[in-house]
């Protein structure tokens, strides 16, 4: 969700700047530094940048040069004349002297200094929206090539973690075999003993290996990757939903660990889950 994006619009009097950057964030957070008479059209601006945007850190940044005649400062006397008596008198309550440095200090403090000839007309404002417009169609241009290398990313991650899991299945039957023995050897170190039930032990070493089968979780993680490609494939936005299929498909992964008691299976779920991590880091990019 990473971007950026700038326009400029030629107005009456005026060159309005628009720039725009995007930052990753799991919510939507627009912060907007706008000249002071464009604020009462403020939540307008934040309206078509959300509907744009959707998610992430949002920083609009509004900037208007001066083209035409610089229309006539107004110094509002009576919220100078209080900032000043009230700044008087905490100087006196703290005894710190009052200098020259005072009175432009208050007058950049807020409404110090008005401007009523300032207004805003349909044209400069139809420009403005204009220049926002084209500002956060490049911002999303800018994501849109940044999602096509992070696609490629993913895609290899999660055809990576399916071509895994055909590395387990050769492996299933060597812990197979290996349970076999591990269990014909201690029935065998038992001592004197009546002669072993070949049915049963068979009996017994199927019902231990069904106990950590994990073909059901190997199809749910299959089908989990095939979904997620899918989702991948749609053209409408699906960050939350590739989230929570990447969360399946860590849970089967770790499941098929837990449930595996093979060092061989482990080192590949290792790898998967490796893999499967960085999916879901990526993901947080992803709208």
């Amino acid at each position: 969700m990473t971007g950026f994006g700038k326009a400029t619009a030629h107005a009456r009097e005026r060159i309005i700047t628009v720039e725009i950057r995007s930052l990753n964030s799991k919510q939507l957070d627009i912060n907007t530094r706008l000249p002071w008479f464009y604020r009462d059209r403020e939540h307008e601006i934040r309206n078509v940048t959300a509907q744009a945007l959707e998610r992430g850190k949002i920083d609009v940044y509004i900037n208007c040069e001066q083209t035409g005649e610089e229309p006539p400062a107004s110094v509002n006397s009576s919220i100078v004349s209080g900032y000043f008596r009230q700044i008087k008198e905490i100087s006196e309550s703290l005894d710190i002297p009052l200098d020259s440095s005072i009175m432009p200090a208050i007058l950049r403090l807020p409404d110090s200094v008005g401007n009523d000839a300032v207004s805003i007309s349909d044209q400069e404002w139809s420009d403005l929206m204009e220049a926002l417009t084209l500002a956060l169609e490049r911002v999303k241009e800018y994501r849109l090539e940044e999602g096509s290398s992070l696609e490629a990313d993913i895609r290899e991650a999660v055809h990576h973690i399916t071509g895994r899991l055909d590395d387990i299945e050769p492996r299933e039957e060597n812990r197979r075999l290996r349970i076999r023995d591990k269990l014909t050897e201690l029935m065998g170190g038992q001592g004197a003993k009546p002669p072993i039930d070949q049915n049963r032990l068979e009996q017994e070493i199927l019902f231990y290996v069904e106990r950590y089968d994990i073909n059901e979780e190997k199809v749910r993680l299959k089908k989990h990757c095939d979904y997620f490609l899918e989702t991948l494939n749609s053209e409408s936005s699906g960050g939350k939903r590739l989230q929570f299929i990447a969360q399946e498909m860590s849970r089967e992964i770790n499941t098929i660990g837990s449930k595996a008691n093979d060092a061989d299976i482990q080192r590949v779920v290792v790898d998967m889950k490796e893999h499967a991590e960085k999916i879901r880091e990526q993901l947080f990019n992803v709208l």
